[in-house]
This record gives C-alpha cells, structure tokens and sequence, in this order.
C-alpha cells in the first residue's frame, strides 16, 4: 500500500498519539487525532483552575530525552524558551544538596557526589563505588531484582537511599523502590548519568504541558491537511473489507494507532480473538498514582529554589511556580507513587500539605485557594520482569503506542515520544 492510499486514525492525543501523527503527517500521510477530553496531553496535560493554566502533574524532563526535545524542535516549541534547564541537582528543605557543575562527563557526576551535603565522606565515595560497580557490570542485573535489593547489596542505605537513590526511582519509575524494577532504573541511571554532561540536565518547564509539545504538535498536523478532533471518544473498533471503522462513524481507515492507556486500549480490542494474548498482557499491569497539590500564596512566598526536596513525610518534591512561569506566590507539590496520602480526601490531603511545608519552611500564610489534582492510574506500576506488548498486533493495520509498550525505560513522557514515532513508522513502512 502507497503512502498516497494510506488513510490513518490515531485514537489518543497524548504525547504518543500526537508523535506518532506528527510523524505521519510529516511524510503527507492523512491523520485524524480522536481525543476523547477537551484537552490534548492525556495524562500530561493542562488544566484550567481559577483562572490559572496548571498540569494534572508537575513532570521532570532531562536532557536524555533526546526524542522529546528533538521532537519539540520539529513542530516549532522551543525548548530553551519553554524550557528551563539546569545542571542536575537536588536540593532538600533541611540540609542535603548535591548540584553538578558544568564540568565534561564523568567528572560532574564524581565531583557532584563527592560535593554533596549532608553525606559523610564515606557515604560519598560509597556511591561513587556503587556507580563504578553498575558500570563494570554494564548496568545488568537479575531481571527479576528490585530497587530496594539493589541498594542494599552495594550498601547504599541511610542518606544515600533517602535522599539520592529512592527518590530518584520514584521520580523516574513511580513505583516505590521495594516493588520497582533495578534493571530498569538501571536503564534510566546509565543514560541520564553516565552519557554526556548535559544529559543529566534537568528541564522544567516554564509553561503549562500542552503548550510544549501537544499544542504545537497539532498546529503542524492541521497545517498539512491532517485533523485534531478533541471531544471525540472512541468505544470500539471493527475491522471490514474497506477497512477499519471506528464506532460508527462511516470513514473507514487503512491503519488505526491506538494511542491511550492500557486499560483503554485493553477494552478497545476487545472482540477481536486475534489479541487475546495481547489482552491478557494488558489485564496483568497494576497501576501507580501520583497526586499533585497546587496551593496559591500571596504573591510574596517563594521556596528556596524551583525544585525542592522533602523527606520524612508525605511530601517529596515542592516547585515554585512563580520561579519557573511567572505565577507569583504559587506552589506545585507532587507526591508519586502508592502511599498513606491515599487515604485521605482530597480536601484533607491539600490541608496535611499545608502543614507539612509550614513545618519545614516555617510560618506560612493561609493559602488563598488549593486544587489537588489525583491521577490514580498516573502510570503502570514498573515492576520485576514486568511482560510489555509488543506495537505491532496480529490485526493488520491495528498498531499499539504508549509509554506502557515494550521498552527498557518506564512510562515517562520520553518513552510516551519514542513509542508513537515507532508506532509511526510501523504504518509508514507497511504494505
């Protein structure tokens, strides 16, 4: 089958969805984005409150995601506009800091750890010689080994577990260390730490989720002819002679790149024998939440940088909005993966993060209104020998994209890019 007779239907507008039809439409291939909310992004998207632009989540990038920034460039988002970027480091409310300085790789990672407060020079060479280890085993472990076992073979515990190593799992795999894979934040370690320098940068954007790639994303499909239709779910697929039909909508379509999450895409392929095998993947994932509470101050309060730490109670990381987009007096407090917090209500919750940062930073002023924001299947729960589907299915024309397909990395939004590019490529070079 030619390019020219190619007609394709991608069912998600989520950051795989839109890639996967960016790459289409780039090669003059016909695209239509059904997305079922009123906002592109899926789980990484933005949300309107108060008359701010917030996110359903505060999301961290790095400068390993290679796919995401190129990508970016490709549909006209800048990511030195839109985002901020800084030599990784991590600073905590109450003492430990540890910042890389803008040295050639390794040595910003073996200076940033040999520099780092609240450690004990013992403890710092002990992750230097946990790195080194990890190396020289060229970053393999025991598929079925996780993240907590790891760190306690090589004696990374006490502070370097609380504030390096755990939360750094958390933060890529969400999945509490006990219960995530070692081989695939070992993926994540060996990428983003020990590639070049500025692949261990983190990026944070400056801007709301859909105005760094989806938004841009869509405004160059419609440039070249495709269509980007939110508001538009899609309950089922059947396969005819014409090709695939979508509900009842009466366009049939060559080739259909399901773009939503797993438990979606597991009830849109039912009644299909053919991806039985498929579904039953599906149907084993267990899912991890991460819960995001956005607190207005007056315009007064700041934290004592964008991005802070916390360790001991419920909350993990803090950002200033004010710093990173201009929104004085506002604070985004991110608590991933299961956890106690899930007990309470959301109203309880955004209150007990109140608390948390007063008792940390100090007095704080009541805040002017808070909006907690709970995604209970924020991601798959990154697990040891966790099975992954494969993109292609036994349907023709029937292709899989997500941050939940076969992959070595977690569900980020990289790994969201590099599946629906290939998921792209898939109907590209059909027949």
């Amino acid at each position: 089958m030619s390019i020219q007779t190619k007609n394709v239907a991608v069912i998600g507008g989520g950051w795989a969805g839109m890639a996967a039809a960016v790459e289409l439409a780039a090669v003059g291939i016909p695209v239509s984005v059904l997305e079922a909310s009123r906002s592109l992004g899926g789980r990484a998207r933005r949300v309107d409150a108060e008359g701010v632009a917030l996110d359903n989540g505060q999301h961290i990038m790095i400068g390993a995601y290679t796919e995401t920034l190129a990508q970016m460039r490709r549909v006209g988002a800048d990511p030195d506009r839109l985002l901020q970027r800084l030599p990784l480091q991590l600073r905590y409310a109450g003492g430990f800091a540890l910042a890389a300085p803008v040295w050639p790789a390794p040595l910003h990672l073996a200076a940033a750890l040999l520099g780092a407060r609240g450690l004990t020079l013992a403890q710092r060479l002990s992750a230097i010689a946990f790195m080194q280890a990890l190396k020289r085993a060229q970053f393999r472990v025991d598929t079925a080994l996780n993240v907590s076992a790891l760190l306690a073979r090589h004696r990374q515990t006490g502070p370097l577990a609380e504030f390096l190593w755990e939360p750094l799992c958390v933060s890529a795999l969400n999945t509490p260390p006990a219960l995530a894979s070692a081989q695939v934040f070992l993926n994540v370690l060996r990428d983003s730490l020990t590639g070049k320098r500025e692949s261990s940068d983190m990026l944070l954007p400056r801007v709301d989720l859909c105005a760094v790639f989806p938004q841009p994303a869509a405004d160059f499909i419609t440039a070249r002819g495709g269509r980007v239709l939110t508001g538009s779910p899609v309950r089922a697929l059947r396969r005819e002679t014409a090709g695939w039909h979508l509900d009842e909508r009466p366009q049939p379509y060559s080739h259909v790149i399901v773009a939503v999450g797993p438990h979606h895409a597991s009830a849109l392929l039912a009644g299909m024998p053919q991806l039985a095998a498929t579904r039953a993947i599906l149907g084993a994932f267990t899912y991890q939440p991460i819960y995001t509470c956005y607190l207005q101050y007056p315009a007064g309060i700041k934290l004592p940088s964008p991005m802070l730490g916390f360790s001991g109670g419920a909350i993990q990381w803090a950002f200033d909005r004010g710093a990173l987009s201009g929104i004085p007096g506002l604070v985004a407090v991110v608590v991933s993966a299961s956890g106690a917090h899930q007990d309470l209500s959301l109203e309880a919750f955004g209150a007990a993060v109140h608390s948390e940062l007063e008792a940390r930073l100090g007095a704080l002023p009541a805040p002017l209104w808070h909006r907690v924001i709970a995604e209970k299947r924020a991601t798959f729960a990154c697990t040891p020998g966790l099975v992954r589907p494969p993109q292609a299915t036994a349907m023709p024309g029937l292709v899989l994209a997500g941050d939940y397909t076969d992959s070595p990395y977690p569900a980020t939004l990289e790994t969201a890019i590099r599946s629906g590019l290939t998921g792209a490529k898939f109907v590209i070079s059909s027949s």
